[in-house]
């Protein structure tokens, strides 16, 4: 069934069941009652993770909270994915649209690693994970990928899920075709697709990823990507091969 594009769409922690009445956060009932001007009777799309998606409709409307009948299930819950995306961390207003951008693309779990040559050394995970929200609600996802809290790139790997492909984006690499790079992947096994700083790695750690089992390193290209226009990019080669994109 398709979703109604035309409806809004809230991603809510409640439980989700056929005759529920979902109260909404202050946030979202701000947003539906003071932006949106809805009125009651209008159609709203509910989901999360755990029970995926639902249509229902306003019952209530005020400025401290709006309340949502539920009826009709739409969509049942989406396991997440087998894609993780990790980076080192970027400016705010880039490391927003990198989220929203990395969320749309497919990615399930999205991670900052600390590098050697990391400019940024704090991270709003708070903002992540409300940027993760907001575009899973506008592309019509139920799976909300994880945002993980930030860690050291020798801890990542370290934590690396059991024959889990590590593409590793390098722009020292020679220039080969990326779609023949992952054409090796096997449509089972779990990817981590990592983009650097703007810096690039150190040599240290380029030697410490080309000594990792099952890597893959990425050219993206014969230029140098923003690090937010390189995920983008790796995505959806890695999605063109070995996801969702046919």
């Amino acid at each position: 069934m398709r979703t109604d594009h035309r409806a809004h769409r809230l991603f809510v922690e409640a439980s989700l069941h056929a005759g529920a009445d979902v109260v909404l956060s202050p946030e979202q009932s701000h947003y539906l009652d003071r932006v949106m001007r809805a009125k009651t009777g209008d159609v709203v799309i509910a989901f999360n993770n755990r029970d995926g998606e639902w249509r229902g409709h306003i019952a209530e409307t005020g400025r401290k909270a709006v309340t949502i009948h539920l009826g009709q299930a739409l969509r049942p819950p989406a396991p997440q994915g087998r894609i993780s995306y990790f980076f080192a961390p970027l400016k705010q207003a880039r490391l927003d649209y990198m989220v929203q951008k990395a969320v749309e693309m497919g990615a399930a779990r999205i991670g900052a690693v600390m590098t050697q040559h990391t400019m940024v050394s704090r991270l709003n995970l708070e903002r992540m994970q409300a940027n993760a929200v907001e575009a899973a609600e506008q592309c019509t996802m139920i799976a909300v990928p994880d945002v993980l809290p930030e860690q050291k790139l020798e801890t990542m790997l370290s934590k690396r899920a059991e024959g889990d492909v590590l593409v590793f984006c390098d722009e020292a690499a020679p220039v080969t075709s990326p779609l023949q790079a992952l054409a090796a992947i096997a449509p089972d096994r779990p990817i981590s697709v990592l983009v650097g700083p703007e810096g690039g790695f150190s040599d240290a750690e380029r030697a410490l990823l080309l000594a990792q089992p099952d890597v893959i390193v990425l050219s993206l290209g014969p230029r140098i990507l923003r690090a937010d226009t390189a995920a983008v990019a790796a995505l959806a080669f890695v999605q063109a091969v070995c996801g969702d994109i046919t």
